[in-house]
């Protein structure tokens, strides 16, 4: 029996580091705001070991590519057309775009594809962003415009208006 004791310490070992390693992740979600105002999805980051995982669901947008990008502050006034959120985190004069050799931009995602009945969902994870960094003082934003981002065009891939709005920390 005295033995096996430390065997079974050192077995037990592994275990433990595992379990570690599978605490909860840290996240943020936040609703996300129509032009109108109104709820029209949720948006969702979880903080992986080297980056960001972003989830997000929409409803009753147009169909087709929206840019999605992050921005530096956590304020979406629709009656401001979203544009108290501010630039995009990481600004790079010059450097919009995930194509964009002088980039990309901290801020910078893929586009969200929304379907013929007004509804998307996608998954995109980023290394370029913490949900701590993106929670700091101001906070940051999601923010969804109304057409594709081509991924090279500034300032911000031709996507044109923003149509819709997250809040997240701040």
């Amino acid at each position: 029996m005295i033995r096996l004791l430390p065997l079974a310490i050192l077995a037990a070992a592994p275990f433990a580091a595992m379990a570690e390693s599978h605490m909860p992740a840290e996240t943020a979600s936040a609703d996300i705001l129509g032009a109108e105002g109104d709820t029209i999805g949720e948006a969702t980051l979880t903080q992986g070991p080297k980056g960001v995982l972003l989830h997000v669901r929409v409803e009753g947008l147009a169909p087709g590519k929206h840019g999605l990008h992050l921005h530096a502050t956590a304020v979406c006034d629709p009656a401001e057309g979203f544009k108290t959120s501010g630039g995009h985190v990481g600004k790079i004069e010059g450097g919009h775009g995930l194509l964009n050799m002088d980039g990309p931009e901290d801020g910078d995602l893929p586009n969200l594809y929304v379907n013929a009945d007004g509804t998307g969902e996608m998954e995109a994870y980023t290394t370029m962003v913490t949900v701590k960094g993106l929670m700091d003082e101001d906070g940051s934003a999601l923010v969804i415009h109304e057409g594709g981002d081509d991924g090279v065009t500034q300032p911000i891939g031709g996507a044109g208006a923003r149509v819709g709005c997250a809040a997240i920390g701040g």
